[in-house]
């Protein structure tokens, strides 16, 4: 029982010195990736790069202490970062306090359903998301990953349209108009010391050293070159009334959410009590401040896209300062520096005594220095409804990326895995890991591999990841203030380049065209929808239930003749003849009530096509069910053939359906002379009988009759 609660007791069996510098040789490895990577996939929560690193700080202990699998590595991920930064995207503003107190509820929420799933021994639950539709959708989020950091590769700032492949469009016009050289080069850099250093060998920590050097040269060429500016140093009367404009705006859109906030209160205050007449007029008021509020964030939209869009040349001046002239409109004698100057501008007010100009890259910038503070995230009922259906589609999805890679690593270790024990691990990570301000996570394929390959005997490996994510908080946070915004984007990209699975579609084509064809559908869905990322999984998952569905509908029923090879096999697919007096037909699943009525046309069209058919037997062998529905049709197909002058009979029957027949009489109206234990018995005993005045020579059922070739 006490190994059940707490999984990591059976570490301790045979657990010595020597395992436990290999979990610490593991621990440290795996550190020096996520430390890098979690900031990286914050960012591409929309979240600010540190949270990257409390999500690292608890989860990979919890998940490890209370998992089932001894290497999983727990933290953040590219794919649930992404759809956790989507998810929020309707609730709240990227960058604001709201949209980080969304993102630590929404990994408490998925906590919660995952957990809950393990106590109820429901981890069956992730088979709805079959293996084409999770590999269509992991490709087509990897090119949506990579999509969405260009702007960051690039240098340039743009705001998130409707679309993902909009933005990017946008994203490639801006980059067209003004391309930041600096921050291109020094993600390309990255790209070229992480693929270099991983063919050379795997076991050093490219990444790591990626963002070292960069960092390094980062701070020593002044790579973020920022100064701040008064409104008065800004030649310009356009930034002037475009920045008034834009400061209005901003300062409005939060005062009318609040205002539209304290009227959806009052509504559902109003609907308990009943006021029709004063709950229509606050409804038309909800509406209008809707209206108004859009019209704000459009008047924002535009304002901040022009502002961006405006290239500026710095003049120093002798005394200090600079002042900013648009470029080609610098006055005669006036000397530059030289450098392409534009204006920080982002959902915020901006403060005209002190406008952010930037001469340079963007880099991570100040990184709290200290452990999260441990505190229970804020519970907000209208949040957590808007947020429950991507809980559940992350909680699945995430579950899903955790378990394939722990069944992996179980299959070369040999260790038993308990699907609902890891539910319960992952759950437990993200809910106390919302406790120290983290967003969801869940097991990483390229950590974990790390982990294994380092040699890792235990899930004290992660609790030396921990306590290294938990030394760089306290010690070295100040390091990371010039690590490039680009050589995030670059970490990000090259480690979803390999969640693109092209052999997986391909393979999904072999085994089943239409397995193939639902991959292809999820991909081309996912990339249009995104960033609503659960439209392209969730047609994907309705695509694979209504295949399912009308296979079942429709099953396989074939009709049997002799093979060459002596067995009983299906007369279309080998090209052979059919007996005319016997039809011996194959049915392959479940009888119920959604395929009754198609085993019934089938004994019909054989009635109706077959002049001189003398008896029907039916093989059984693929018969593995039979509900009332089935059973009633079977019967009804029995009295219209024996109605007709064709005896019917059976062969090769399983026990719980013969218990059925037994229970129902059916077996009583067949008659027990008229079932045989295999299809071999069956024609034995039917064939005499049926030809014993036949003109047909040559039967198919005891010769083999192989069709002339046309």
């Amino acid at each position: 029982m006490l190994s059940k609660v707490f999984p990591f007791l059976s570490w301790f069996k045979g657990y010595n010195g020597e395992s436990l510098r290999l979990d610490a040789v593991a621990g440290l490895t795996v550190a020096l990736v996520l430390i890098p990577q979690s900031m990286a996939y914050a960012q591409l929560a929309n979240l600010p790069p540190y949270y990257g690193l409390y999500a690292a700080f608890l989860p990979p202990i919890l998940g490890s202490l209370f998992g089932s699998s001894r290497q999983l590595a727990t933290g953040p991920v590219a794919v649930v970062s992404l759809m956790t930064g989507v998810s929020l995207l309707p609730l709240a503003q990227v960058g604001s306090d709201a949209f980080i107190f969304y993102a630590i509820l929404l990994a408490l929420m998925v906590g919660l359903v995952q957990l809950s799933l393990g106590l109820l021994r429901l981890g069956l639950v992730v088979n709805f998301l079959s293996h084409p539709v999770v590999n269509g959708f992991t490709s087509a989020g990897a090119i949506v990953i990579v999509c969405s950091q260009l702007a960051n590769l690039f240098g340039v700032n743009v705001d998130a349209a409707e679309h993902q492949y909009q933005t990017t469009w946008l994203v490639f016009k801006s980059a067209v108009h003004f391309l930041h050289w600096p921050s291109l080069l020094m993600g390309l850099a990255a790209f070229a010391i992480m693929y270099t250093l991983r063919k050379i060998n795997r076991r050093i920590p490219n990444v790591l050293v990626a963002v070292a050097v960069t960092t390094a040269v980062s701070y020593f060429i002044g790579f973020e070159h920022d100064a701040k500016a008064k409104i008065e140093d800004i030649h310009s009367e356009e930034i002037a009334r475009s920045l008034a404009t834009f400061n209005k705006a901003s300062a409005e859109i939060p005062k009318l959410s609040a205002k539209r906030t304290d009227m959806l209160i009052k509504e559902r205050e109003l609907k308990e009590k009943g006021k029709s007449e004063e709950l229509f007029d606050l409804q038309h008021e909800i509406v209008v401040a809707g209206f108004q509020s859009d019209e704000l964030k459009e008047t924002q939209h535009l304002v901040r896209e022009h502002i961006r869009g405006i290239l500026l040349a710095g003049a120093p001046r002798e005394g200090g300062g600079i002042d900013f002239y648009e470029q080609g409109q610098v006055p005669q004698g006036v000397q530059t520096d030289g450098r392409t100057w534009r204006i920080k501008v982002g959902n915020r007010p901006l403060d005209t005594a002190a406008v952010r100009v930037m001469g340079g890259g963007e880099v991570v910038g100040v990184v709290p220095k200290g452990l999260p503070s441990f505190a229970m995230p804020k519970f907000d009922t209208a949040a957590v409804l808007e947020l429950l259906p991507m809980a559940l589609l992350i909680s699945m999805l995430g579950f899903m990326e955790a378990i394939s890679i722990a069944k992996g690593m179980a299959a070369k270790t040999g260790q038993q895995l308990d699907p609902n024990q890891e539910l319960i691990g992952q759950g437990i990570a993200n809910i106390l890991g919302a406790f120290t301000k983290s967003y969801p996570v869940s097991g990483s394929f390229s950590r974990s591999a790390v982990n294994l390959q380092a040699g890792a005997v235990s899930g004290f490996s992660s609790v030396f990841t921990s306590l290294s994510v938990v030394v760089t908080l306290l010690f070295l946070t100040p390091t990371l203030y010039h690590l490039p915004q680009s050589v995030l984007a670059a970490v990000i990209m090259m480690a979803v380049f390999g969640l693109i699975n092209v052999a997986g579609i391909v393979h999904a084509f072999k085994a089943q065209w239409y397995d193939g064809v639902i991959a292809l559908v999820c991909i081309v869905l996912t990339l249009y929808f995104a960033p609503h990322l659960d439209k392209g999984i969730m047609t994907g998952v309705g695509l694979s239930l209504a295949v399912y569905l009308y296979k079942s509908m429709r099953p396989k029923i074939d009709t049997l003749s002799l093979a060459p090879d002596r067995f009983y096999r299906d007369a279309k697919r080998y090209k052979l003849g059919e007996c005319k007096h016997i039809a011996f037909i194959r049915f392959d699943g479940a009888l119920f009530f959604a395929n009754a009525s198609y085993l019934e046309d089938q004994f019909i069209e054989r009635l109706l096509h077959m002049p001189q058919l003398r008896a029907i037997l039916l093989d059984c062998r693929g018969l593995h069910d039979m509900d009332a529905s089935g059973e009633d049709a079977l019967s009804l197909s029995i009295d219209r053939a024996r109605g007709a002058g064709v005896d019917v009979f059976l062969s090769g029957v399983k026990e719980n359906i013969m218990e059925v027949m037994k229970r129902t009489h059916l077996l009583a109206k067949i008659g027990a002379d008229h079932i045989f234990a295999d299809e071999a018995a069956a024609v034995c005993a039917l064939h005499p009988k049926t030809h014993a005045d036949s003109a047909e020579e040559n039967c198919p059922l005891v010769n083999v009759c192989p069709l002339p070739v046309a």
